[in-house]
């Protein structure tokens, strides 16, 4: 089949590099993709978020499967699209239609989702600038620290943990008030905030059956020792050794099954992914949020550890015959260090030229923002550049590859974290 994936970061390039190995897929295509993509697939300079464009692409190169890689152009309805046009209803998506994207698009829906269906979850309420007044009384009284998440996508930026009362309530004007986030705050739910170990579960559903992938951690923050500000991710582990088989086995049977059945109840036919950020408390899952598409870059540690077909894995969840499908994940622990530009997630500069990539070795490369410079030159288009994941029978063995490789890729102003999953090796110990 020809199979086209849409995005341009790490999480794309990993999904591509997995297909391109299918004797499933005649051809690739990856929109817009990026300078890694370009090397085993076909890049369409499309935007995801141009459905006409992305329509046409899809008649003109007879493509029949689409794996939608970001949130963006789910939770704007790309699948409802490709349903509404006559020619386009026989493409397989993998990724929700607009209603269930919800629980990724709208924090909001996903609480009143979690609270009804019975799904552990942090206690919490929303409020709009008409109810603002309550608003602020319930912040007073809110135990500290407070959790403040606008409503709608914010490009991950859109939640702020509030330390001290008088914080909360700027954030909270801020957002409702000033626009901080956009339309994305114009509703704020005010969270209680959970003490824990957080991870994240992948489950893949064909609307009927699901598999779980392998569980992955992530390093959010800038700084060693998870200091500075909120990027969009700076590494990742997986497995997680705080996630045993036990803990595993309730994230099944409190969150994945009620999740699944509950969408189902609201007659929401859901294929694809979906992503639950957990927080392990004492040994007790608690849904922090879900995503509607895999994570980056958890996606670059989950992926290498997946021995099936991952074509086959695709197809079978399109055609609802997941439950047939036999996934094999390998016991081989992957571990990924994130290469950025300098000032992210701040303001940084492209353009940087690339080298050493051509001399890594014994890891995963996967481009994350990366382009050409017109020549044959690889430079820099993003904030995340590259992510290098090392496979090994060891965590310390795959978080010396992973480094090692991070080292090795320069470019001027390169920056990223030295501690990676060392923070598991003192758990383990």
């Amino acid at each position: 089949m020809n199979i086209l994936i849409l995005g341009s970061g790490g999480r794309e390039h990993a999904f591509a590099w997995k297909i391109a190995q299918s004797p499933l897929c005649d051809s690739l295509f990856v929109a817009p993709g990026n300078a890694g993509t370009a090397g085993i697939a076909t890049n369409l300079s499309i935007s995801y978020n141009d459905f006409d464009s992305i329509g046409n692409a899809i008649l003109q190169n007879y493509i029949e499967l689409v794996i939608v890689g970001p949130e963006e152009p789910l939770v704007n309805g790309i699948v409802d699209y490709f349903e509404s046009r006559p020619d386009l209803s026989r493409v397989k998506v993998i990724g929700p239609n607009k209603a269930g994207a919800r629980l990724e698009g709208s924090k909001d829906f996903s609480k009143q989702f979690m609270q009804k269906y019975a799904i552990p979850t942090a206690s919490s309420r929303t409020f709009t600038a008409e109810t603002l007044e309550i608003g602020l009384e319930y912040l007073e009284a809110h135990p500290l620290p407070i959790v403040l998440k606008a409503d709608g996508l914010a490009a991950g930026k859109g939640v702020i943990i509030a330390e001290k009362h008088a914080e909360a309530e700027i954030a909270f004007k801020a957002m409702l008030l000033d626009g901080k986030f956009g339309t994305a705050g114009s509703k704020v739910v005010v969270e209680q905030f959970l003490k824990g170990v957080e991870l994240s579960v992948f489950v893949l559903t064909d609307g009927e059956h699901y598999k779980i992938l392998p569980e992955a951690k992530d390093y959010k923050r800038i700084g060693e020792n998870d200091t500075g500000l909120n990027t969009g991710g700076m590494g990742a582990v997986s497995p997680v050794v705080f996630a045993d088989a036990n803990f595993l086995r309730k994230v099944d049977e409190k969150v994945v099954k009620p999740t699944l059945a509950g969408l189902k109840n609201e007659g929401i036919r859901y294929v694809g992914f979906i992503f639950i950020g957990l927080m392990n408390i004492k040994g007790e899952p608690y849904v922090i949020e879900y995503n509607v598409r895999m994570g980056d870059p958890e996606t670059e540690v989950v992926i290498p550890r997946i021995q099936s077909d991952f074509a086959m894995l695709m197809a079978s969840t399109a055609k609802g015959t997941l439950n047939d499908f036999e996934l094999q994940i390998s016991p081989q622990v992957a571990v990924t260090t994130v290469v950025v530009s300098g000032g992210y997630p701040g303001d940084y500069e492209k353009g940087k030229v690339i080298s050493g990539s051509d001399k890594v070795e014994d890891v995963y490369l996967y481009h994350a923002g990366t382009t050409f410079n017109g020549n044959t030159e690889i430079v820099t288009n993003g904030g995340r550049v590259m992510v290098l994941t090392g496979l090994a029978n060891s965590l310390e063995n795959a978080v010396h590859k992973s480094q090692r490789a991070a080292q090795a890729v320069q470019f001027e102003g390169k920056y990223f974290r030295h501690d990676i999953g060392v923070d598991l090796i003192r758990y383990n110990d």
